[in-house]
C-alpha cells in the first residue's frame, strides 16, 4: 500500500538528518509519495549542505535531485540566517501557518506525519 508521508525535520544533528535522509530515500524507493520538510534548527543545516565532500550532502543531492524535499520554513531558515542558502539551492519557503510550514495543509493533502 503506498503512503504519502511528510518528514519534518526540526534538529540540528548531522545525525539525525541523515537517518531522515535515509529514510526519506528508501520510502521513495518503495513507492511511497513522500516529501521531507525542513524546520526551526533543522534549518541550520542548509549551507554546509552545498558542500559536496561528505555523504551527507550527496545523499541531499539526491533528495533534491528526486523533488523530495517540499520546503523550507521561512520564519526559522529567516532567524537561522539561512534563508539566503534555501533559496540559493531552489528551495521553496514555506509559511502558510504565520510563517511555518503547517502540519494541517500536509493532512489537507492525505499526508502521515513524522516529526524528528
Amino acid at each position: 500500500m503506498t503512503k504519502k508521508v511528510a518528514l519534518f525535520v526540526f534538529r540540528d544533528d548531522p545525525m539525525c538528518f541523515v537517518h531522515v535522509l535515509l529514510n526519506t530515500l528508501d520510502m521513495h524507493e518503495r513507492g511511497h509519495d513522500v516529501r521531507m520538510i525542513m524546520e526551526g534548527e533543522a534549518t541550520k543545516l542548509l549551507p554546509g549542505l552545498e558542500k559536496e565532500s561528505t555523504a551527507v550532502p550527496k545523499m541531499w543531492k539526491q533528495v533534491k535531485e528526486k523533488n523530495l524535499v517540499a520546503g523550507v520554513c521561512k520564519a526559522c531558515s529567516t532567524q537561522m540566517g539561512t534563508a539566503f542558502s534555501a533559496e540559493k539551492q531552489g528551495l521553496p519557503l514555506l509559511d502558510d501557518m504565520s510563517g511555518h510550514p503547517s502540519f494541517a495543509g500536509f493532512i489537507a493533502q492525505g499526508c502521515e506525519i513524522l516529526v524528528f
